[in-house]
């Protein structure tokens, strides 16, 4: 028989391109359909290892990607939210709920892959309710997932026919270390454990690997997996870097581990197959689960061997975006009603230095537009965003007890400094975007409405820095200066806005150039206006 080379390859690089669409779009929807809190649900119960594992399984579970739930574990661990040790935790739990897809895949319903995803595709298109649309996606794609698999199990069916590939498989049952190798390798393409696990299902299901071939491939899909939190890794903090390199290290020694005892290993799969009755899908999928949940049992006790290692491995001193409070004890609020009011003025000040890193990242980002001080700037308005409502929520709750006339009016003032400190985060926020627009779009800014751009910042970084230093200091003629300041950003707002009427009328600049550069500009203004506005809550109301 002669293998139709195209026919196979098409088939079954379609079916893969089905499969990861329809893995992602099934995630995505469940991610929706779950209130799109899973980095709260991370942040709120991650509070030691053991807990991390339960969480890292259960949003691996929601998402169906634990290259997901470890970008995202990556990214708390970067914005200091969560400790190397729980991020450590929930790798491990991650590497357990991705084995739910293998089940998933286990269950033989790709005769009615067609008619699931049409029933999606209506709830998607004809349903307006946005909650039953999120669960159309799920269904969709649940649908997607199992036609992905059909097409490559048909594309794979002509390998048996051919001679090299019989000989491969047999090679990789005669030396194991191969199978972790082509595994491996597979996943760092696909950069998807889910999809190498089930083109393996596939392989198995026909007869075209046996069970000594599979189980290294699987391990080496592990392994793998591991490069998309590594990727996510590049260019961030320290911190970030020894979260991914805790997942390599886990899914390796795991590996290392299984493979040394891979004969006994490979005699429960056939027990268990057997006792179990499983079809041939189920059984990859058993040894998957098996696999990854042995392995987090046997180094769940070397999570802080682990922490230490990477620590040793990777070097330098983090700098974190710590987005938890610091100074807000609730014991004081009964206690101590004006020391409680003290510390929560000690954390806004943190909140109020968060706001100038932020401009002044937004600052670097217009100069050079490296993407780094854009994410480090979103990372300081996330912090921004939780101080506040922590901070409020500290405020609000220092009402329910009796302070006197003078500590009432420092809580009034403080209130409204957390809303002005917010409102910068904001703007600083809205001038990112607007860069983004710019290089996207390819606007390009004069030289003169840079120099006006850089003025401006440059003065606005400085007037909030000295309204943040005259809270924290409670200096009244510093606050004076801010006052003063902003008087010069209100002016510099109106000539630099002339400036670009001018280079419009001589032909300069472009209508989306003078879009970016007055907006920038109105962004700056208003931050100003914030900062005033704490200057004049210490002038009216000494803190």
């Amino acid at each position: 028989m002669e293998v139709n080379w195209q026919e196979m390859l098409f088939q079954f690089l379609g079916g893969l391109g089905i499969f990861l669409f329809a893995i992602k779009y099934m995630g995505d929807g469940l991610q929706k359909a779950a209130g799109d809190r899973l980095r709260a649900i991370l942040d709120r119960f991650t509070t030691n290892p053991f807990m991390g594992v339960l969480v890292g399984i259960i949003v691996t579970v929601l998402i169906q990607s634990s290259s997901g739930t470890t970008v995202i574990t990556v990214g708390l661990v970067s914005a200091g939210f969560m400790t190397l040790r729980q991020a450590i935790g929930v790798i491990m739990g991650a590497n357990i709920g991705t084995t739910v897809t293998a089940f998933i895949i286990g269950l033989d319903v790709g005769a009615y892959a067609l008619p699931i995803m049409a029933f999606g595709a209506f709830l998607i298109f004809f349903i307006k309710k946005s909650s039953i649309r999120n669960i159309g996606e799920v269904i969709f794609g649940f649908g997607g997932l199992f036609l992905g698999l059909e097409l490559m199990s048909g594309g794979m069916k002509p390998l048996r026919e051919l001679e090299t590939f019989t000989d491969l498989m047999i090679s990789m049952s005669d030396q194991p270390m191969l199978g972790v190798v082509v595994g491996t390798v597979f996943t760092l393409i696909v950069q998807s454990s889910s999809a190498t696990v089930g083109i393996l299902q596939g392989l198995y299901a026909e007869n075209l690997v046996d069970i000594n071939g599979a189980l290294p491939i699987l391990f080496g899909d592990n392994i793998g997996t591991t490069i998309t939190a590594v990727l996510a890794s590049i260019g961030a903090s320290v911190a970030a870097k020894r979260a991914a390199a805790a997942h390599v290290l886990f899914n390796v020694v795991g590996t290392v581990i299984f493979m040394l005892l891979l004969i006994p290993f490979t005699a429960y799969v056939e027990w268990i197959s057997g006792v179990l009755t499983l079809e041939n899908k189920m059984q990859i999928a058993f040894a998957h689960g098996s696999f990854n949940i042995a392995n987090t049992v046997i180094q769940f006790p070397l999570i802080g061997a682990w922490a230490w290692l990477v620590t040793k491995m990777i070097p330098g001193e983090d700098v974190l975006i710590e987005y938890k409070p610091k100074h807000l004890d609730r014991h004081f609020i009964e206690q101590s009603p004006a020391v409680a009011i003290g510390q929560a003025k000690e954390e806004i000040i943190r909140m109020g230095e968060f706001g100038v890193r932020g401009l002044q990242e937004s600052f670097e980002y217009l100069k050079t537009g490296n993407k780094k001080h854009a994410e480090t700037a979103y990372q300081i308005e996330d912090a921004i965003n939780n101080l506040d409502r922590k901070i409020t929520d500290y405020l609000v709750e220092i009402t329910s007890v009796s302070i006197s006339p003078v500590e009432s009016a420092r809580h009034f003032m403080l209130m409204d400094t957390v809303r002005d400190i917010e409102r910068i985060g904001d703007h600083f926020e809205n001038i990112i975007e607007l860069i983004d627009y710019r290089d996207v779009n390819r606007v390009k800014l004069t030289e003169d409405a840079m120099n006006d751009l850089t003025e401006m910042f440059t003065l606005t970084i400085e007037t909030v820095q000295k309204a943040v230093d005259a809270l924290n200091q409670n200096d009244m003629e510093m606050a004076r200066t801010v006052a003063e300041k902003e008087v010069l950003i209100d002016k510099m707002e109106r000539k630099f806005r002339k400036n670009h009427i001018l280079r419009l009328n001589e032909g300069r600049c472009t209508a989306q150039s003078g879009m970016v550069f007055v907006d920038i500009v109105s962004n700056l203004e208003r931050v100003g206006d914030h900062a005033v506005n704490i200057a004049e809550a210490i002038l009216g109301n000494r803190a």
